[in-house]
C-alpha cells in the first residue's frame, strides 16, 4: 500500500493510525476476524476452511487472530453466537 501511494512504510502506518486508530495490519486482521464470524454464523464449514475463506491462512491462525479480535475462539464463538451453523 505504500509504495501504491508513494510514501514511505513509516508515513503509511503513521497516517492510517491517525486517520483509524490502528496500523494497517491490525485492520486487515480485525476485517479477516469478522469475515470468519458471517462465515462461522453462516456455514457449518470446518474452521479449517472458514481459516482458508477468510484469508486467515490456517486454523491456528484463526484462533490466535479470533482471541485476539473477539476474546473467544472460533468454536466457541459458533455455539455461543449461532445455532451451530447450517449449511450453504
Amino acid at each position: 500500500m505504500a509504495k501504491s501511494a508513494a510514501i514511505s512504510t513509516r508515513t503509511l502506518n503513521r497516517r492510517f493510525a491517525d486517520e483509524l486508530g490502528t496500523t494497517p495490519s491490525r485492520r486487515l486482521s480485525r476485517v479477516r476476524v469478522r469475515e470468519a464470524q458471517r462465515l462461522l454464523e453462516t456455514t457449518n464449514w470446518s474452521i479449517e476452511r472458514i481459516a482458508r475463506e477468510s484469508g486467515l491462512g490456517t486454523a491456528q491462525n484463526l484462533r490466535t487472530r479470533s482471541g485476539d479480535v473477539v476474546g473467544t475462539s472460533p468454536a466457541r464463538y459458533r455455539t455461543v453466537f449461532t445455532d451451530g451453523g447450517s449449511e450453504q
